[in-house]
């Protein structure tokens, strides 16, 4: 059996800010995440890792980054666009209240019709290849591992859209089940590398705050 750890990165300031980030906007970490880091460490630090992958985006690549070295993990961290935040086009940085009112149908279907959040209207990737690109990764590194546990460091909606492909549900579910918080960890596991289950979802009881479940953005 395959487990991975899928972890998003920390809080940054356009987090903060209710701002679109995407796959090319990153702002800076907050000061407050590295702690966080660190205790998503201790919370992984009894599990033996094989591989470790991140998104190459600054914000996912130093949160794998010290999440590896305070569990004193000794492999390599391997970079991979696959697990990149969704492109979103003209809404990178810019902040979700405008965004609801400049893009107002593409924001109703990105809430509430995922079903058409293809980007076409802002120049964006859209939930199709999104989530196409990161679940066929995983399934790779299934076949790849079929015996082992992965952490995978990525992002909210990215994690949002792969995981949801992965388990193979109606895109609408993202909604249902909720979102992901900033360093929460999410845990899936799959026998063949086609069929994966829930183990756990966004927790975040080690970090000991309340946390933004990041529906939003």
């Amino acid at each position: 059996m395959t487990t991975f750890y899928f972890v998003r990165h920390g809080q940054t300031a356009w987090n903060l800010e209710r701002r679109f980030q995407g796959g090319n906007g990153d702002s800076d970490l907050l000061p407050s995440s590295y702690d966080d880091m660190i205790k998503v460490a201790e919370y992984l630090s009894d599990v033996p890792f094989t591989r470790v992958f991140a998104s190459p985006l600054r914000r996912a690549r130093v949160t794998a980054t010290q999440i590896s070295r305070a569990m004193h993990y000794r492999g390599r961290i391997s970079l991979r666009s696959n697990i990149a935040e969704v492109g979103l086009g003209r809404w990178e940085g810019e902040l979700v209240a405008n965004v609801q009112v400049k893009y107002a149908t593409a924001y109703h279907n990105y809430r509430h019709d995922l079903d058409q959040f293809e980007g076409v209207e802002f120049g964006g990737e859209g939930y199709t290849r999104a989530s196409q690109r990161f679940a066929r990764f995983i399934k790779n590194l299934a076949q790849q591992y079929p015996n082992d546990n992965i952490l995978i460091v990525s992002h909210g909606m990215a994690l949002s859209f792969g995981i949801n492909a992965l388990l193979q549900t109606p895109r609408m579910a993202i909604r249902t089940r909720g979102g992901l918080s900033n360093t929460s960890t999410t845990v899936l596991s799959t026998q063949d590398g086609q069929h994966f289950q829930v183990e756990d979802w966004n927790n975040t009881s080690y970090l000991n705050k309340p946390q933004n479940d990041g529906t939003t953005i």
